[in-house]
């Protein structure tokens, strides 16, 4: 049975082999992409058992997607296949230094997914559950099977994570800022970018936060803000440690921050205290930007054991 549990979407990630504008492009190699699944993806590479759960499109995509995922040693096995509705496609688009994003995942088969998908049973012996801000706002129904899926965690003791992850491109003039921020209220761990602290909350100061997330409740929780290439912060109520950047040479940022989460709740697997978590996460977070796609940097074990025995020290 798996330790964690996440439930999104993955798409197939078209990436140009030129840096220029796609209009210029003629050739593309194919990757997958999916906050979600990235993060099963990273703490299976870590020796954990990871479950992915979502819908894909009864096709040839749908496939790759599943045959990607599964190779990495990730539970697929309550994917549901849709017969009337596609696997969504998205396009890189990349510059010196610079990445941009085009998706195409309107009614797509992840869009589609429904309380019915979710079997308790997956749920039984987990240990966390963790979810994003992408999947609730793709359609009623996706929201609909987090707060279910919120319901089976709360029955059955499994701790929630929860990343915010906000996609603008997918709020289509909506504020989903008040559904981002009940998440946030029922998680075990938080972890957000220092921008999305700023813009559900107005601070990125630990103790404001934990006022505002908590209501001055005296709760367990711990939050990470990851703020790039400047480092982190991980606190709890008991304390407050600072991470510096690790060192690296980015190629490409994206996944970075699910490859730090997935270390993060590695850690949290393991019994590691607050600073250990944070370190696996930020030298994680480093390593998968040195390759150009999601997951093809994110370390093994044997690999973030020897990054973080050659990292200087970071200081607290």
């Amino acid at each position: 049975m798996a330790e964690v549990i996440t439930i999104g979407e993955t798409m197939v990630c078209f990436s140009p082999d030129s840096l220029s504008p796609l209009r210029y492009v003629n050739r593309y190699h194919t990757r997958i992409a999916g906050a979600e699944s990235n993060l099963a993806v990273g703490l299976a590479k870590l020796g954990h058992r990871a479950a992915w759960i979502s819908r894909l499109g009864d096709d040839e995509f749908g496939r790759y997607v599943q045959n990607g995922v599964r190779a990495e040693g990730v539970d697929a096995e309550s994917v549901h296949f849709d017969v009337k509705r596609p696997t969504g496609v998205m396009f890189k688009e990349k510059s010196c230094g610079e990445t941009a994003v085009y998706y195409y995942r309107k009614n797509s088969a992840a869009a589609a997914m429904s309380p019915a998908d979710l079997n308790e049973e997956d749920f039984r012996d987990a240990s966390i559950l963790h979810l994003t801000g992408i999947t609730p706002v793709l359609s009623p129904s996706c929201r609909d099977t987090v707060f279910y899926a919120l319901d089976l965690a709360e029955r059955f003791g499994l701790d929630v994570s929860f990343d915010p992850n906000i996609r603008r491109k997918l709020w289509e003039g909506e504020d989903y800022s008040p559904l981002l921020r009940e998440l946030c209220g029922r998680s075990r761990y938080l972890f957000m970018g220092k921008d999305e602290a700023a813009a559900l909350y107005g601070t990125t100061e630990p103790e404001e936060l934990f006022k505002r997330i908590s209501g001055g409740a005296d709760v367990e929780r711990t939050i990470v803000v990851k703020d790039g290439a400047n480092g982190a912060w991980a606190a709890d109520r008991a304390q407050k440690v600072r991470l510096k950047p690790a060192a690296c040479r980015c190629v490409d940022p994206i996944g970075a921050g699910d490859a730090f989460d997935a270390a993060f709740l590695a850690g949290v697997l393991e019994g590691k205290d607050l600073w250990d978590c944070g370190r696996m996460g930020a030298v994680a977070g480093a390593m998968a930007t040195e390759t150009d796609g999601d997951t093809e940097g994110y370390p093994d074990r044997s690999k973030l054991e020897r990054r973080l025995n050659n990292q200087e020290e970071i200081y607290r």
